[in-house]
């Protein structure tokens, strides 16, 4: 093999995983050649790094992998997008290794920070993949796949399905290949948890026409849910035996219910806006009050999305969307009051709902930022919930242990941190291979 070549190849990786990945050829790679280049390849493969991006209402986190072990390597996120408050920081395990409070006016302004970071860093020249969390890809869009100009074309098609969360997520993808030309890119989708779902949990009580053209009941929340069921898998619990409810409360908030390994029924249906109270968006409504706010209220369908999505939740009953700010002003303040009550009275609702659709339950697993970090707001939950036999260890729950039933709760009532982060990046490594 030409010499030259060998010296080169490392300047030549993007082709080379282009090449090796099937999605094109070089004219210089013949016969035995191909032996060499793979072992540069895989040799590369062993030293890098996979990127996972999750692209939020209000924040931008990701995280990087060692490509293979997938072990962490460092997390970051710029928080708060859009208010003054808004910072970026960057964690090596507990240790802060940057942090900028700078004040973040938009999405764009976050990614761009974040590429120049990686443009700078000892990992500029290491990233082998970049995996991206997208929450909807239409009903044919499913599971984890390379991304392409075909599937971007396909995917602006649904932005109508999600709004307030694709086109931002297409933006960052863009932004990134800009970024990274020749990197291959992964898009992992929300919705794939709760593909299965049984057909009277999964089709509206509506004419035909409008399920062809995908207004379906699709869930999210789906790669947390994925990570809490390949935890609990390797913490022993017998999945395929158990009727279990996973509530991830945070900003976003919906519950799943996994029937035997099976998501059977989800909270979140069409939109991210449905189900549970959140912090600023509305949940379920009557379709009765959606007319109400078109026809006598005027609203246009773009100030009614905006209502829905920005001004509703925690943050329309108390001017605050925050449930931690919330409960420091309860006691002082009755509107904060009804809000973190509404909340929790709607998820004990759900629960109780979802349960009923399995026919009982075994295990609630509380996670995201509110779950696995409010006491009071799952033992709230939990309230007059005994005939389900939900039973909270009160000492256990405050001291944010894994397992917080009593030891004679029917029901295994556990606290555990979700990573979606991590599930990108193992979906990422597998779509590549």
């Amino acid at each position: 093999m030409n010499a030259g070549i060998i010296n080169d190849a490392y300047h030549l990786l993007p082709q080379l995983r282009s090449f090796l990945t099937g999605s094109m050829t070089c004219s210089f790679v013949t016969g035995t050649n191909v032996f060499y280049l793979r072992s540069i390849y895989m040799q590369e493969k062993q030293s890098s790094y996979i990127l996972s991006v999750n692209c939020g209402s209000s924040s931008l986190k990701f995280s990087l992998y060692h490509s293979g072990s997938l072990l962490p390597e460092c997390t970051g996120s710029v928080n708060a997008i859009g208010c003054a408050e808004s910072n970026f920081d960057i964690r090596k395990g507990e240790q802060s290794i940057e942090h900028k409070a700078t004040g973040f006016k938009d999405l764009d302004a976050a990614i761009k920070a974040v590429i120049r970071w990686f443009k700078n860093s000892v990992y500029k020249n290491c990233l082998f993949a970049i995996g991206h969390r997208l929450v909807q890809g239409g009903p044919d869009h499913r599971e984890p796949e390379l991304i392409t100009d075909r599937l971007l074309e396909t995917l602006h098609q649904f932005i109508y399905l999600a709004p307030n969360h694709l086109p931002d997520e297409l933006k960052t993808i863009k932004t990134f290949q800009f970024a990274f030309p020749g990197l291959p890119q992964v898009a992992c989708f929300d919705t794939a948890f709760h593909k299965n779902m049984p057909d009277e949990a999964k089709y509206y009580p509506l004419p035909a026409k409008y399920r062809e053209q995908g207004v379906l009941h699709y869930g999210f929340h789906g790669l947390s849910y994925e990570y809490i069921m390949q935890k609990l898998k390797s913490d022993m619990v017998k999945i395929k035996a158990q009727k279990i409810i996973i509530a991830h409360l945070g900003n976003g908030a919906s519950m799943a219910a996994v029937k035997y390994g099976t998501c059977i029924e989800t909270t979140m249906g069409l939109s991210p806006i449905g189900g549970l109270v959140m912090g600023t968006r509305s949940g379920d409504l009557d379709p009765g009050v959606i007319l109400f706010l078109l026809k006598q209220g005027g609203l246009t369908v773009t100030q009614l999305d905006e209502l829905l999505s920005k001004g509703s939740g925690l943050k329309a009953i108390a001017g605050k969307s925050d449930v931690q700010g919330l409960l420091k002003m309860e006691a002082k303040d009755p509107k904060a009051l009804a809000a973190i009550t509404m909340f929790c009275y709607q998820a004990r609702k759900f629960i109780g709902s979802l349960a009923a659709a399995m026919g009982g339950l075994d295990t609630l697993v509380f996670t995201g930022g509110i779950g696995e970090n409010s006491a009071i707001i799952r033992e709230r939950i939990c309230l007059d919930l005994g005939f389900l036999g939900i039973n909270l260890d009160k000492k256990s729950n405050y001291n944010n242990k894994k397992n917080i039933s009593l030891a004679r709760s029917r029901v295994n009532v556990l606290v555990m941190k979700t990573d979606e982060e991590k599930m990108i990046a193992q979906h990422t490594q597998t779509a590549i291979k």
